[in-house]
């Protein structure tokens, strides 16, 4: 079976770390995408079809680690027009049933398996499988309406983003699918659009239904146990650090080549410290800490459960639940608040609307290669983003957007 990997969406809604495709965001030395290839190679997925943007950014960054054992080609989708205008990209490489995935799907190996295992394609009793699992924000995601009969899962709709309380179930779509080749027919005819993907779906099991209560139609839904990983927002890196450093290190702490550990300092894994880095008299890193090439965390500085790009450089100060990206520089006496004072949810402002993050602790998320100055106070769920400067003593209630120069002065703030 081949696999069709999407990374060329523009994902806006991760800001301010989206100059690059999401999935490049290093954990542990390694961008996103390397760690799907990585889990699809365990499924025995000889062939891989990668689709990227114009920039080719995600071909050129695997260029740079360690080889995989599949076939791996790339196509171009030159504007981002939604999964069904990606899928079209591919078509021509296409052989016969294909798996197609988000380029953030580490566990997909897994799931492949078992519902190969458990279903039987080719025979006309099934020719699409969708996965699908439980969630308590319904409203995110496109969720199923389906029918159970004989032990399976029929799938009869599929709604996107459904008001709270008109919705069919509380299973969200997962973002993995097996598809046959014929699946394409429905793509030509449907209308283009951000949403093509998902009617071509309802019409391949609207034209494909017999009605009939022995079989509804050629479409299941498999459901997983537990809630798959999400990258839709800058918070779910956390989950996703998480659940890579205990598969690849466990209990473990990685400390890379030429690290420089100064009297003092206190690392408590697991935790990952990558190459060519400082860490100064007195400091603590603490579990779940995530520290990419060539970073510094300077004398009596806290870094917890906190994601640092590679290049960035912090003083002493206090780093929380927070990712900094790529050559951020920090200046001493920084604190990032990660805890609302009355304990409780954390909400961000995303594309101009509050969002609810699901937890009680998270800190700030910085673009590539923003500059904060002395003794600021960053405030939970901020977000700054990329090429900003943050004067000295200013204290940050709110979003501030790229190529920013922000700072408080005595009689208010000033941008």
């Amino acid at each position: 079976m081949q696999a069709v990997i999407l990374a060329a969406g523009e994902s806006s809604r991760f800001w301010p770390l989206n100059k690059k495709n999401k999935s490049l965001i290093k954990i542990m030395g390694k961008p996103l995408i390397w760690y799907t290839l990585k889990s699809l190679e365990g499924a025995k997925i000889t062939d891989a079809i990668i689709v990227q943007s114009p920039e080719r950014e995600i071909e050129e960054e695997l260029k740079h680690y360690e080889s995989i054992n599949i076939k791996v080609k790339y196509v171009i989708q030159p504007e981002p027009k939604g999964m069904g205008d990606a899928l079209m990209c591919a078509k021509e490489l296409i052989k016969d049933y294909f798996l197609v995935l988000n380029s953030y799907h580490f566990e997909a190996g897994q799931i492949l398996k078992k519902a190969l295992e458990r279903y039987s394609l080719k025979k006309k009793s099934i020719e699409m499988i969708l996965f699908g699992t439980k969630t308590d924000r319904t409203w995110d995601y496109g969720i199923f309406g389906f029918n159970k009969i004989n032990n399976f899962l029929y799938v009869t709709s599929i709604t996107e983003k459904p008001e709270k309380g008109k919705e069919l179930s509380n299973y969200k779509i997962v973002g993995v699918y097996i598809l046959p080749l014929n699946f394409f027919e429905y793509l030509d005819k449907v209308p283009e659009g951000n949403y093509s993907f998902e009617d071509a779906i309802r019409l391949y099991m609207t034209e494909n239904s017999n009605k009939t209560p022995e079989k509804p139609n050629l479409t299941i839904v498999d459901i997983l146990e537990e809630e798959t990983l999400s990258l839709k927002y800058p918070w779910d890196l956390f989950s996703i650090n998480k659940f890579l450093t205990d598969k690849y290190l466990g209990n473990e702490t990685h400390i890379g080549k030429n690290v420089k550990i100064y009297e003092g300092a206190t690392i408590k894994g697991p935790c990952y410290i990558g190459d060519n880095c400082v860490v100064g008299n007195n400091a603590l890193i603490r579990e779940y800490s995530n520290l990419e090439n060539n970073c510094v965390v300077g004398a009596f500085a806290e870094v917890t459960r906190s994601i640092f790009q590679d290049d960035v450089h912090v003083h002493s100060g206090y780093f929380g639940d927070s990712v900094l990206g790529k050559g951020c520089r920090v200046g001493a006496g920084t604190v990032t608040a990660n805890v609302r004072i009355d304990r409780g949810e954390v909400f961000s402002i995303v594309k101009g609307e509050k969002v609810g993050t699901g937890t009680n602790s998270l800190g700030v998320v910085v673009g590539e290669g923003t500059k904060i100055g002395i003794n600021c106070s960053l405030m939970p769920g901020r977000f700054i983003g990329s090429g900003c400067i943050i004067g000295p003593h200013t204290v940050v209630f709110e979003n501030i957007e790229d190529n920013t120069t922000y700072f408080t002065e005595f009689k208010g703030v000033k941008k």
